[in-house]
């Protein structure tokens, strides 16, 4: 039955149409698990042991935190999502989620996750996530985005945070373990990010958003790629350098650091474009630059567990 069949529309009330699985794509689930991989690895990897309810707690108020920022986010960039055509069936530009419950839907999630964090885990972590959702919101989408070619460079700070956070909600501190791990994910988002803009210009032509292929010329953002990966790649192994991970984690993150720049070197050398500005090697990168992170992190929380049970049967 339509609102007007129902008689709320001759009084002004509006139902909202949309479904659960809207609400949930606004909270960008594939970020969201990004996110929530990598502060778990960070809680992990955290010296101690932190009791089981507290850290999925700990976890839990990252994942909405992640995702109320994600759904900031839409509510902001509605209008530049509808022109796009990767994001043009998101449920703001699609019509199913209006901006006014987009907006309310991120700011009672902002404000319960951080809450949550604070009085049930620990107000630095607390205080780093809502840093966080603030940074991601404020500084890259409302700033940066729509500034800057260098946006996805600073703007990567706010995604690089999280293992930043589990590591706080575990220790109560900021160590440097977790910073590394930070430098990680932050030196991955440029090529990541440039990598699927080389493929997807149009789109950011259209949206009049200064992504570096449209600005720097897709020459240039090539290059850039490829001195971030021979950054990246010594940056991944530094886990093993400083202790807190096996030397089999050190080999395993050096193949896969030799796998990204393998790609990235692909990428700069082969010029060939399939179908326009559809271009297999960057389409290519970003694959693999998703299976790296994924990858690296895995590899790390594995080593982790593996040291520890080896450690506790020797004692």
């Amino acid at each position: 039955m339509s609102a007007r069949e129902s008689g709320l529309e001759d009084t002004g009330i509006q139902i909202s149409e949309a479904t659960v699985s809207d609400f949930f794509a606004l909270l960008k689930p594939r970020v969201m698990a990004l996110a929530v991989f990598t502060a778990f690895v960070g809680l992990m990897v955290a010296p101690g042991v932190m009791n089981p309810v507290i850290a999925v707690i700990a976890i839990g108020a990252i994942a909405v935190g992640a995702g109320a920022a994600g759904a900031l986010n839409m509510w902001y960039d509605a209008d530049i999502d509808a022109l796009m055509s990767r994001t043009s069936k998101r449920p703001i530009p699609s019509g199913r989620v209006t901006p006014g419950e987009a907006l309310g839907f991120g700011l009672v999630l902002s404000v319960l996750s951080v809450i949550t964090l604070g009085v049930l885990v620990g107000w630095l972590a607390a205080a780093l996530l809502a840093f966080t959702i603030f940074f991601y919101v404020v500084v890259y989408t409302m700033w940066l985005k729509r500034s800057t070619p260098q946006n996805i460079v600073i703007g990567g700070a706010a995604g690089a945070l999280p293992p930043v956070i589990g590591w706080a909600a575990a220790t109560g501190a900021v160590g440097i373990e977790s910073l590394i791990l930070f430098l990680i994910i932050f030196l991955w988002t440029p090529p990541h990010f440039w990598a699927l803009a080389l493929f997807k210009i149009g789109d950011y032509a259209a949206a009049g958003i200064p992504m570096m292929p449209n600005v720097a010329g897709q020459a240039s953002t090539r290059k850039q790629v490829f001195v971030y990966s021979l950054i990246l790649a010594p940056i991944g192994v530094l886990p093993w350098a400083f202790g807190f991970a096996s030397g089999f984690y050190g080999i395993v993150s050096a193949a896969l650091g030799a796998g990204f720049i393998w790609h990235a070197w692909k990428l700069l050398v082969d010029k060939r474009r399939v179908e326009g500005w559809e271009m297999k090697r960057a389409k290519a990168l970003f694959a693999y630059s998703i299976f790296y992170l994924f990858a690296i992190f895995a590899v790390l929380l594995a080593d982790t567990i593996v040291l520890r049970a080896v450690m506790s049967a020797g004692n």
